[in-house]
């Protein structure tokens, strides 16, 4: 099973999944897409699949501190472009896994998934 992992390291969130999965035995590789950037068209296509509105980050201090012109008249093209520009407003943890997509981390959510 190819798992990989995206987030930003030292994101609370991002450990407490990381320990779920090493938890469940699952391996994974995990990629910072702090460090890394985020491909357009792999967010894209997250926002294709689970919803832009899922995928971008709105209670986040990076979205919260952006221009109120960048945080308004949201569509999926911006919100995919703002991501990709300021990758902390992607939502963590997002894994890619055999079944689907998960976004955040919600032990039951990803029990179901990974079941």
């Amino acid at each position: 099973m190819t798992v990989t992992m995206f987030g930003i390291p030292n994101c609370d969130t991002v450990k407490k999944a990381r320990t779920w999965l090493d938890g469940q035995g699952i391996a994974y590789t995990f990629r910072d897409y702090k460090k890394q950037g985020a491909d357009a068209a792999q967010v894209a296509r997250w926002c294709d699949v689970a919803g832009w509105e899922k995928v971008l980050n709105r209670a986040g201090t990076t979205f919260r501190k952006l221009p109120e012109a960048d945080r308004e008249g949201l569509d999926a093209a911006k919100a995919v472009a703002l991501m990709v520009a300021n990758p902390s407003c992607i939502k963590r943890p997002i894994v890619e896994h055999p079944a689907g997509l998960l976004v955040g981390f919600k032990s039951d959510e990803w029990t179901a998934a990974f079941a």
